[in-house]
């Protein structure tokens, strides 16, 4: 193999449609539901646009509410596994702030608020971030239930391991509503015989 048959390197940008709504998304959310209500709509809309799966994110500056940055899952339209929607939002964060660490002295506290409990890649991703806040609709074995996707193996003290960290976790913020979202994603993948993109799922036993 030479060299320039290697690539050098990739791309994670949000797709053409959320480019399109981020001038009339809210420059201020002052409060969790509505940084979830925000998140959960994302996230609808992304699986129904062929982006990826039903997850959705954002960074704000946890006192005023400022958004910083939003992201969802590109996994599909982009071919990078690592295209889920917490990775996606904390990066284009880092670069807006214009470093890796949120949580940099010169900085307001950041949080992430994302539509269900970290998988285990962006798991990792959180906490090396510099958020100091995380919140989710919910935990637990209902969006791999409703969803079919393997969130991997987390640890069952996922939270307090936040929390150890300095991260604050909110937890159960419009829970419902999310969960619908991903009912709503389970009977569109049996409706457009979509794409669950699982590791190893279509390799032979």
């Amino acid at each position: 193999m030479t060299a320039d048959a290697l690539a050098t390197s990739f791309t994670l940008r949000l797709p053409e449609w959320l480019e399109r709504e981020l001038p009339r998304l809210p420059e201020i959310l002052p409060d969790v539901d509505g940084r979830m209500a925000l998140v959960n709509r994302l996230a609808r809309r992304n699986f129904a646009e062929g982006n990826g799966g039903p997850f959705a994110a954002l960074v704000v500056e946890r006192e005023t509410g400022r958004l910083v940055s939003v992201g969802v899952n590109v996994v599909l339209s982009t071919g990078i596994s690592s295209g889920h929607a917490e990775v996606v939002a904390l990066g284009l964060a880092q670069q807006r702030v214009g470093g890796w660490d949120l949580a940099a002295a010169h900085l307001p506290e950041h949080e992430l608020v994302v539509n269900w409990r970290p998988c285990v890649q962006c798991y990792g991703a959180t906490m090396w971030s510099g958020v100091t806040s995380l919140v989710v609709a919910g935990s637990g074995p209902e969006l791999e239930e409703l969803s079919g996707f393997d969130e991997g193996p987390m640890r069952e003290d996922w939270d307090e391991q936040f929390r150890r960290r300095g991260i604050s976790v909110v937890s159960g913020v419009r829970r419902d509503e999310a969960l619908d979202v991903y009912r709503e994603y389970g009977a569109w993948v049996a409706a457009h015989d979509g794409v669950v993109y699982n590791a190893r799922a279509s390799r032979p036993e």
